[in-house]
């Protein structure tokens, strides 16, 4: 599918770019996945929209039929990594779950700035990015996802959310192409 548009207020969600995760097996280079996200998230910026930078300190927790990592992070675990070059002005989320939305202030802030529409771009593809795409999606945001600005450990879980649940979320685009839809106003 083509990416059609992007509205006027639209916020860049960024998915557990952090320290502890960006150094996990990926199927795509962390590197060009790092280098995408922070080349929307520069943009985002430097037209004054909203940039989310999101990270996950632990899970939710319900039983389930996989038990939990039982591996203590690691110092430093949960902090964003430095290339996103974390500013003032951008929104920071800590979530418990694989969604952004799911019990944080994340809709509540993004609807006080007029947000209608979001980005999202990180790891891991069918869990963290695919989450919070569900949830923007059923919180009646507009849904755009960035191919190349994210990955996953398992090539099935990627592959499967791209092909099969973005598609009926939203739209798909590259970063470059994302970048090029934006409104073209400045801070």
């Amino acid at each position: 599918m083509t990416l059609s548009a992007l509205d006027p207020n639209t916020a860049l969600i960024v998915v557990d770019l952090q320290k502890g995760i960006v150094g996990l097996p990926t199927i795509h280079p962390i590197g060009g996945i790092i280098e995408n996200a922070c080349a929307l998230a520069d943009a985002f910026r430097a037209r004054g929209l909203p940039v989310v930078l999101v990270n996950v300190a632990g899970g939710a927790p319900a039983r389930t039929e996989q038990p939990p990592r039982t591996v203590s992070p690691a110092e430093g675990w949960t902090d964003l990594i430095p290339e996103l070059n974390r500013q003032p002005g951008d929104i920071v989320v800590t979530k418990r779950t694989w969604g952004a939305f799911a019990s944080t202030d994340l809709e509540a802030r993004l609807r006080a700035l007029g947000v209608t529409q979001v980005v999202i771009a990180g790891v891991a593809t069918g869990t963290g990015v695919e989450s919070t795409a569900r949830q923007a999606y059923e919180q009646g945001f507009n849904v755009t996802l960035a191919r190349d600005a994210m990955t996953d450990t398992r090539p099935e879980a990627h592959d499967y959310s791209i092909e099969n649940v973005f598609p009926r979320l939203g739209e798909t685009g590259t970063s470059r192409e994302i970048i090029s839809l934006l409104p073209a106003r400045s801070i």
